[in-house]
């Protein structure tokens, strides 16, 4: 059977092997009987060493096919982890999935667009990739793609929780409003109760805010009602205390909130509100003086009008 398998697999291992000769594989970890994850490195964007590799992304292999969740944010990242893939299995990639539309989580895509891999997104994600990617593609470390990113959208549009089948092994997706980003998809191996968050979940690196804070924090309540064996945070380590992470973020986005909605209503400027906000959280997270900057950033105006 497996030699079967093999031979249908073979051009599309015979093509990314091509595409990805020149890439090391990634090291993964196998947090779950099939299940393999890559871990990013707490780097900014703005650091110049940094290519790509700062997001949680890997793959889950069933009994006939593969999926790839999240592919890097640079085109050699995603390459890369082609090659783990190769290197684990000879099975096909059916789907690469993008938790949301963040530039290090979709960069890498276009190492895995040969025309039989189908990309999978957030109902609103190829909009919302499509108005972004000259952007993502400007401020791509392009020391790391050799000109060769490209933003590769979804045409599977998920809406409302929807089961992708892998052979043996079937992946709930599901798509929420605004939250982290206005396009958060979650991925749960029914096999293994292994739930990926995107980046609903960020544990050790602080939370970084592009949507909306009420609904992260209401997304977060229900995500919570339904315990799952593992979490895969979008980045950072996969937490022991699974409650005791999702308790530290919602801490910490309603202390940002609470915050600035005090320094507005004190008459502060959005740069004295950046010297105090959430500055109690500051000895809690990795990145807190690159990243808390920003989120005060995006809310101040948001709610300085609400």
């Amino acid at each position: 059977m497996r030699s079967g398998i093999f031979r249908l697999a073979l051009p599309w291992l015979m093509a990314l092997a091509c595409a990805v000769a020149t890439a090391a594989p990634l090291q993964m970890h196998e947090v779950a009987p099939g299940v393999y994850v890559h871990q990013g490195a707490h780097q900014d964007f703005d650091d110049a060493d940094y290519d790509g590799d700062i997001a949680n992304i890997g793959f889950v292999v069933g009994k006939q096919a593969v999926a790839v969740i999240d592919t890097g944010g640079s085109f050699d990242i995603g390459s890369a982890l082609a090659q783990a893939v190769v290197k684990t299995t000879a099975l096909p990639i059916r789907y690469v999935i993008n938790t949301h539309v963040h530039p290090d989580h979709i960069l890498g895509n276009a190492a895995f667009a040969d025309g039989n891999v189908r990309f999978v997104g957030h109902a609103q994600l190829a909009q919302a990739m499509y108005e972004s990617q000259d952007a993502y593609l400007r401020a791509a470390p392009a020391r790391a793609d050799g000109g060769k990113n490209t933003i590769v959208l979804p045409t599977i549009k998920i809406s409302k929780p929807q089961r992708l089948d892998l052979g043996g092994r079937t992946l709930l997706l599901q798509s929420w409003g605004s939250a982290h980003s206005t396009t958060d998809l979650t991925v749960l191996d029914e096999q293994t109760e292994t739930l990926w968050t995107g980046d609903l979940l960020f544990t050790e690196r602080t939370p970084s805010v592009d949507g909306e804070v009420k609904g992260w924090l209401q997304t977060i309540d229900i995500i919570k009602q339904k315990p799952v064996a593992r979490l895969v945070p979008g980045h950072g380590p996969s937490p022991k205390d699974q409650a005791a992470a999702w308790d530290a973020q919602q801490r910490y986005l309603q202390t940002l909130q609470s915050d600035i909605a005090q320094g507005i209503d004190q008459g502060q400027d959005m740069s004295q509100v950046m010297q105090h906000a959430a500055v109690q959280e500051k000895d809690k997270w990795r990145l807190f003086d690159v990243i808390n900057p920003r989120n005060v950033n995006l809310l101040f105006p948001k709610m300085e009008w609400q």
